[in-house]
């Protein structure tokens, strides 16, 4: 089935559709880190819940974006870098929600983890005036002022950290029954807008900040270069001096492009290397530990066995 004009606008110019039903299309964007399906359901005239599953570093999309698209977008999983047109970087991460009108954001989002999933909430304020008087009514929501409470600032893109109103709001909706799924969007759709409504000043203190594009740069190259010097032992002292950053701005922009401490998130990455090396080569398991910077067997073991769940002899044996 063809993209039409409007797909391509909203999800680039090689976009393919899946599947497309009365209320529900299914498309899914290519290209050379992986791909992204995005299951899109109408629920209300001018009001689509989208379920974002997503596994490549970035999606990029050609054009110019619609300007009067509101965008609230919930985090299950991973992380999704965004730029605003100040090119300004804000990180949305698990359990966040994020608001923000469409167009003042740059067109390409990044996942630094390689994956994402998540929900959002796209709301056409060019078609939903009339249904907006009709069926809001009598829960007093305006969906005009929602957009100009949250996106009207300068910066035009708010994220509420993960809270317990949140995770109520959106939990059932990763698992919600195809029997009930129509209404069941219904009634979600008008708590999520009563909820937005309902929030003060005060609570949104707790909103999460952009970081700069100098910084954002810096932190990515510390990880490529912790990456290729996997031998190495690496102070974070060392790093904040050679990539002239100050250790705890290092230290806090390092966890919120990728969601972990440098320490942590080096770890890691180091035993799902050795993973592969153990499953797809006949190294030594001594060898494999002195490749990633563990002189001490029975240290590599268990690191290797907290993020792994196995030991490294047993695991090679299992795959």
């Amino acid at each position: 089935m063809e993209a039409t004009n409007r797909d391509k606008q909203l999800y680039g110019n090689e976009v393919e559709i899946v599947r497309r039903d009365d209320d529900c299309t299914i498309y899914r964007i290519n290209n050379s880190k992986g791909d992204a399906v995005i299951t899109s359901y109408s629920v209300f005239p001018g009001i689509e819940l989208i379920y974002n599953d997503v596994h490549t570093q970035w999606v990029s999309i050609d054009g110019e974006q619609p300007k009067n698209i509101l965008e609230i977008n919930h985090c299950k999983e991973g992380i999704i870098e965004c730029e605003n047109r100040k090119g300004e970087y804000l990180y949305i991460s698990k359990g966040n929600l994020a608001i923000n009108q469409k167009y003042n954001m740059k067109n390409s989002c990044n996942f630094p983890l390689n994956h994402f999933h998540g929900i959002t909430v796209a709301v056409d304020l060019d078609k939903i005036p009339n249904w907006q008087s009709s069926v809001l009514e009598d829960v007093s929501v305006n969906l005009l002022e929602l957009k100009n409470k949250f996106c009207e600032n300068s910066k035009g893109f708010l994220v509420i950290r993960e809270n317990q109103s949140i995770e109520h709001i959106f939990s059932e909706l990763y698992s919600v029954s195809e029997k009930i799924r129509k209404g069941y969007h219904k009634v979600k759709m008008l708590e999520l807008f009563l909820f937005l409504s309902s929030l003060e000043q005060e609570d949104l203190v707790q909103s999460k900040k952009y970081y700069p594009k100098t910084q954002v740069d810096i932190i990515k190259a510390i990880k490529e270069y912790l990456i290729i010097h996997l031998s190495e032992k690496i102070t974070l002292d060392q790093l904040s001096v050679q990539f002239q950053i100050p250790l705890t701005t290092m230290k806090i922009v390092f966890k919120e492009i990728y969601g972990d401490s440098i320490y942590s998130f080096i770890r890691t990455y180091k035993m799902q290397k050795a993973a592969e090396l153990l499953k797809n080569t006949n190294e030594d398991i001594n060898v494999i530990a002195g490749s990633l910077g563990y002189d001490n067997a029975s240290k590599f073991s268990e690191a290797f066995k907290k993020v792994i769940g196995l030991n490294p002899s047993l695991y090679r044996k299992n795959v």
